[in-house]
């Protein structure tokens, strides 16, 4: 928890002021499944794969399943498929679990049911689904209920500025917005209110469009907040804060940046499984239409493009120190994909797994790019102080990008990241042809000049491509994979005079959890072979 000593004291004076009813329940864009809300009513609640059994007790005095269980059960994010059930059986089930948290946490500031992300996330959830909440409520209920939502407002109010950087204290200020318009505050209050929104805005969401974390995902996640929001600044009469809607568009270019032939985004920096019908609902919104750029500078991405082919590149840093709690360690890694179909990926993020798979995740190996001496291009820190950082490791990248004569796309890209503690320097160069049919690519591993005077020990390297779990790999001989998809979707994989194997591996980033999947690996000594030249051609 933050630490909040003066400002506690502060908070627990106001603590009695409730507010006198409630004004509107903004919309929920989120996928809903009838099933948990079926579920609830028989006692069981399902969340992240788990459930949990309550048997008429409370399940806030039970044991969790798992950590992330945990987190969605206090922040009520659950109540939307409730409000898809609508069943009178479903709702009181939903209000008498709601004043049973009152009851155990409603005016406890411990734990995790009141870290600032998940007290904002119930904050949301309560004010969007309080039709689901107030069905055939008491006015004893009513009252209890408003009173513990003016609690919330007041304690985020006052842990913003403390909460972690980046979209922890972006949720909170949308959460504060939602919060300021459902409740009957004054004019004065809401617009302060849109106002701290629009600085955190016009800092989190770069002018590219890319959200400092560099996490594909999280752009959606706050599109599905914000969207809403905007109707119902406009449905209500308000004023719409004024760096809301160029936030809003900045973002959907970006988003449509990440997105791969087969609908997903892209697996970089802590994404995870998209569902495809909550980025649909998202670009139902979009009115920029247009088609991706080829970069996003400030959040350092490429993305090549060309026929039915993708190919989205990492060739950035974090922004900052705090900001890389959530980074990986995957710098020039890339994913491609052709007609509706993944074939390289990354590992991914498994927000619900154990912390060695999360951490494991993070890795340089985890992703499609080089690794050196089965070591990240940048270490992560272990401290409990820090938290799990990205500590100083790779400090430059350089790109390059040009069209040739012939019309193929070529990236050039390079990291210093394993300088400092190997000395060498990592150069990929990947070239897409105008037809989108053949990719033509380049590892370098070279010795820099401070590096040749210091380095004597040798150095194992492997270049790994992550292949998603639906594509079956196929070994044609030495230097030769098959790839190929359901749909007979095929592509060849070759490095002529290196050795390719099929390695077994792990896909982190799936519904139903961690699934077994391959990875192809050329392993090569950077002293012997500094670089390898590898090729992937589609199949006619």
């Amino acid at each position: 928890m933050i630490g909040l000593a003066p400002s506690r004291l502060r908070f627990l004076k106001l603590a009695d002021r409730a507010p006198s009813g409630l004004v509107a329940a903004p919309t929920d864009l989120r996928a809903v499944d009838p099933y948990v809300a079926q579920e609830l009513v028989y006692g069981r609640i399902a969340l992240t794969g788990r459930i949990l059994e309550t048997r008429g007790a409370s399940p806030f005095s039970l044991e969790m399943p798992s950590a992330a269980f945990e987190e969605k059960l206090h922040a009520f994010g659950w109540l939307r498929h409730v409000r898809a059930s609508k069943s009178d059986e479903a709702c009181a089930r939903a209000r008498f679990l709601v004043s049973d948290w009152i009851a155990h946490h409603g005016r406890r500031i411990k734990g995790v049911a009141w870290a600032p992300e998940i007290a904002a996330q119930r904050l949301i959830a309560w004010l969007s689904h309080s039709p689901v909440v107030l069905q055939k409520a008491d006015a004893v209920f009513y009252r209890r209920f408003l009173k513990c939502l003016g609690y919330h407002v007041r304690y985020l109010s006052l842990v913003a500025k403390y909460a972690p950087d980046g979209e922890i204290r972006l949720k909170i200020r949308i959460a504060l917005a939602v919060a300021s318009i459902s409740l009957p505050y004054r004019a004065a209050k809401i617009a302060r209110f849109g106002v701290k929104l629009d600085r955190e805005l016009e800092r989190q969401v770069l002018p590219d469009g890319g959200h400092v974390s560099r996490n594909p995902r999280v752009m959606l996640d706050l599109l599905l907040d914000l969207l809403p929001l905007r109707q119902s600044y406009i449905n209500l009469g308000h004023d719409v804060p004024p760096g809301l809607v160029p936030a809003i568009d900045r973002m959907f270019p970006a988003i449509r940046f990440f997105r791969h032939q087969d609908g997903d985004l892209a697996l970089f920096n802590g994404a995870t499984v998209t569902l495809a019908n909550e980025l649909a609902s998202v670009l139902r919104y979009d009115e920029t239409s247009g088609r991706p750029s080829r970069a996003l500078p400030d959040v350092g991405y490429q993305r090549l493009s060309a026929g039915s082919t993708v190919v989205i590149v990492d060739t950035g840093l974090p922004q900052t120190l705090e900001l890389s709690k959530g980074a990986h360690c995957g710098c020039l890694s890339f994913e491609l994909s052709s007609v509706r179909n993944r074939f390289i990926v990354n590992s991914g993020f498994p927000p619900q797994a154990a912390k060695d798979f999360r951490r494991a995740s993070r890795s340089t190996a985890a992703h499609s790019t080089v690794t050196l001496n089965d070591t990240s291009s940048s270490r992560l820190s272990r401290s409990r102080l820090l938290g799990p950082i990205m500590m100083p490791g790779i400090t430059d990248v350089n790109v390059e990008r040009q069209t040739d004569q012939k019309g193929s796309d070529v990236l050039t890209a390079s990291h210093d990241g394993y300088l400092r503690k190997l000395g060498y320097l990592h150069e990929r160069e990947l070239e897409l042809n105008a037809a989108g049919t053949k990719i033509k690519g380049r590892d370098a591993v070279f010795l820099s000049q401070d590096g040749k005077k210091r380095t004597t020990l040798p150095v194992s390297a492997v270049s790994r491509f992550h292949i998603h779990p639906s594509i079956n790999l196929v070994q044609v001989d030495q230097e030769t994979v098959l790839m190929s998809a359901a749909d007979g979707t095929g592509w060849v994989f070759s490095a002529p005079g290196q050795i390719v194997t099929i390695a077994e591996d792990v896909f982190m980033a799936d519904a139903s959890g961690i699934r077994p999947s391959q990875q192809i690996e050329i392993p090569f000594s950077p002293l012997d072979t500094p670089e390898v030249r590898w090729l992937i051609e589609k199949k006619p």
